[in-house]
């Protein structure tokens, strides 16, 4: 094989941390699917029990799977009204990707809506968590399996920065090639938007349909629970160009941690509190359903503006909406903003992130801690990936980005961190 260069450090701990990564995100999702159901519903200790293999296995969970994936392929695959190109690659080339993300969602809703009313028992799916999330966890393995021996024969312009160190554990992990595709479909782009995001908000439709069978209509809860992420699946899928110059894209590999990420934890832990919520009814006032509505607003206005503002900078610096910004020259011909959003704190939109995390979970309660698990986990996930962002900017831009750090010197909370 050709030299590649100087390697990437390697992340989590190298090659002893990704393997126990992979035991303990699968672990940690069924502890979570199982303790929202039981009374206690208790974050911290051991789950009620341990289901055994008649309850995870289920060759229907499977065939649902198969049939979902192919579903938001086929939709996928549709003719899209834009496709944009992607950053450039080590060999100067550019990939495309169709941005028909929220056709998809839309479509999605439309076809759930007719077999809804030709008698899909839509409602029976929460009791279906336990082998879907299995099944899910299966595939995702055996995808990252295949992934990783399509990667031997990529050739190494094709490889991602992170994921190709010589140890197969570590490699299977992070992912060795960066874009890995088949024609036009592009696995990383597929995955990272659309069967994960998508199933979530399925899951939660679910939940609220099952609770509005058991209690005769949905609880202001669930209903406040399933419109904030709702909001936030549309907003990606909306500005889903977006996401081809984010991390994920541009640096990871497509390996296990990216795979099993999107196809399971996702949907699976992210629709945690509507989970609780069907199972331990709270009763929230308006006065206070008002108050989490406008945290979320807040949030999302903070999210929404930052991510805009980032994204019109880079399509066009002479636009009037950001024309007037300060920014910071750097030696790749790039410029920094310093001011706006993006002169508040380094990354806005992560603060927007985590405001929101706060209001998804405030309907459920201060009674138990395991809704705010959401919370907990994507404040160490963006503190994570913040210092990840860290190391790259400070490589690739140096001297700007230490000036860049001297102008805005905090990182997601202003005066906090």
């Amino acid at each position: 094989m050709a030299s590649q260069g100087p390697r990437a450090p390697l992340e989590f701990g190298g090659p002893l941390g990704a393997a126990a990564l992979m035991l303990l995100l699968p672990a940690t999702m069924f502890h979570l699917l199982l303790v929202a159901r039981s009374g206690p519903a208790r974050l911290l200790g051991p789950p009620p029990y341990l289901p055994g293999l008649e309850e995870l296995w289920s060759p229907r969970a499977l065939l649902l799977w198969f049939a979902w994936l192919g579903l938001q392929a086929a939709l996928y695959l549709l003719p899209a009204h834009k496709v944009a190109e992607g950053q450039e690659l080590k060999d100067k080339s550019r990939l495309q990707y169709p941005i028909n993300g929220f056709q998809a969602l839309v479509l999605t809703a439309l076809l759930l809506g007719l077999g809804v009313l030709a008698g899909l028992p839509l409602d029976a799916l929460p009791e279906m968590l336990l082998p879907l999330a299995f099944a899910a966890t299966l595939i995702a393995f055996i995808f990252s399996l295949l992934l990783y021996l399509k990667s031997q024969v990529a050739p190494a312009s094709a490889l991602a920065p992170g994921g190709n160190s010589g140890n197969p554990i570590y490699d299977f992990f992070m992912g060795r090639e960066l874009n890995p595709r088949i024609h036009f479909l592009d696995f990383k782009y597929f995955c990272e938007l659309r069967p994960g995001l998508i199933g979530w908000v399925l899951i939660n439709l679910a939940l609220l349909m099952q609770e509005a069978e058991l209690r005769g209509s949905p609880s202001l809860a669930m209903w406040l629970v399933n419109g904030f992420q709702l909001l936030y699946v549309g907003d990606a899928l909306w500005y889903e160009e977006a996401v081809l110059t984010t991390m994920d894209i541009t640096h990871d590999g497509f390996g296990f941690m990216l795979v099993f990420g999107d196809l399971a934890w996702v949907p699976f832990t992210y629709s945690l509190q509507a989970q609780f919520l069907l199972h331990h009814p709270q009763a929230l006032g308006l006065p206070m359903a008002s108050a989490i509505c406008l945290i979320n607003a807040v949030g999302y206005y903070i999210f929404r503006g930052a991510n805009s503002q980032k994204n019109t900078f880079r399509k066009n610096p002479s636009d009037p909406r950001v024309a007037d910004l300060k920014t910071i020259s750097t030696a790749t011909g790039r410029q920094l903003l310093v001011s706006g959003w993006w002169g508040m704190v380094r990354h806005p939109n992560y603060l927007g992130d985590l405001i929101m995390a706060l209001a998804w979970s405030l309907p459920c309660g201060a009674s138990h801690l395991l809704p705010y698990f959401y919370l907990l986990y994507f404040t160490a996930l963006l503190v994570h990936r913040e210092a990840r962002d860290e190391r790259q900017c400070l490589q690739k831009y140096g001297l700007a980005w230490r000036e860049y750090c001297q102008c805005v010197p905090y990182r997601i909370v202003p005066y906090i961190y």
